[in-house]
């Protein structure tokens, strides 16, 4: 197993070679500009990462890592135009330096792009991979349908949320690790393990996004700081916070929550505030530390060496601490 930053170089380098100019300039320049942005590139990390876990080159996985990428990457640019939101790494969004429908359009061509690579895998693993592939691309998308139908739900529960992260930002995490033991031909219980082990880390990754989105930096966390107040998304700080809370800070936060004001700043120190006072935050906290622990000992139970858990461990932990 190789340090995590070999493998996000090797992955980069792979992805520059990729991204050639192509005509027409308006379909492909959005898709080479959203994945030239930057990013964490954690799920194509995880792709290469398993395929070594379970004794095949990381090299062999790179067109898999290249296709949750590009699938990570078209997903974004469709949140997006459907959060109108005006910045992703700290840049424009592809819909607002561009268009809608451009975004829309150019969204589509990556997500073909996405199938398009399986292609360089034969027989047993290209069925594999293209089912996993086409149930976790549903399941994302009815994780995002889900997110935005609970904007006008005041009935959400924490269940419910917990679902709905596990689709739309989960699933993937776990597919990127199952894809990697997938073309390094390991066992049906190693692919399952593997996949489970990154759900799990995928949940406790998606409420530190959460958590960071309220109370990150602006500058190292690149987006929107309070992005999902202004939108009125029922997070976990939201929906433990009304738990938490006594009836009257509760219904201040029910009406915030109704409210789209000019300037949101005030709304999102207040809503902020409330989500400190009634604990959501520190829970919030202690959620993550949960499911990465349920992670951790998936990954205990696996049947592969000490010294290839390690760096699945070292992630984890990394994203525990991350402030981006």
């Amino acid at each position: 197993m190789k340090e995590i930053s070999i493998y996000r170089e090797e992955f980069l380098t792979y992805l520059e070679s990729k991204l050639t100019r192509k005509e027409p300039a308006n379909l492909y320049d959005p898709m080479r500009y959203i994945l030239k942005l930057g990013g964490k590139r954690l799920r194509p990390i995880l792709v290469m990462m398993s395929a070594d876990a379970f004794g095949t080159d990381s090299q062999k996985a790179l067109d898999a890592a290249l296709a949750v990428e590009i699938f990570h990457n078209f997903s974004l640019v469709h949140d997006d135009i459907m959060d109108d939101a005006p910045l992703r790494r700290g840049k424009k969004t592809v819909h607002e330096k561009w268009d809608i429908n451009t975004g829309i359009l150019s969204g589509d061509a990556m997500l073909i792009n996405a199938y398009q690579l399986f292609e360089s895998y034969e027989g047993d693993q290209f069925r594999k991979l293209a089912k996993l592939f086409t149930k976790t691309a549903i399941e994302v998308c009815e994780g995002q349908q889900y997110d935005i139908d609970f904007e006008t739900r005041e009935d959400v529960t924490l269940a419910e949320y917990l679902h709905m992260i596990k689709y739309k930002t989960a699933v993937l995490v776990g597919a990127a690790l199952e894809m990697g033991a997938i073309v390094a031909n390991a066992n049906e219980v190693c692919t399952q393990q593997i996949n489970e082990y990154g759900c799990l880390l995928g949940v406790a990754f998606q409420l530190q996004d959460d958590y960071l989105d309220a109370f990150g930096d602006a500058e190292t966390f690149g987006k929107q700081i309070g992005g999902d107040i202004i939108e009125n998304k029922k997070t976990f700080l939201y929906l433990k916070a009304l738990e938490e809370s006594s009836s009257v800070e509760a219904r201040q936060l029910q009406h915030l929550y109704t409210i789209a004001p000019e300037n949101p700043e005030q709304k999102i120190e207040t809503v902020k505030q409330l989500f400190i006072d009634s604990g959501a935050a520190s829970l919030a906290k202690a959620e993550i530390e949960k499911y990465t622990q349920k992670a951790f000992n998936v990954l205990e139970d696996m049947n592969i060496s000490e010294a290839k858990k390690k760096p699945f461990k070292e992630f984890g932990e990394l994203l525990m601490t991350r402030s981006v």
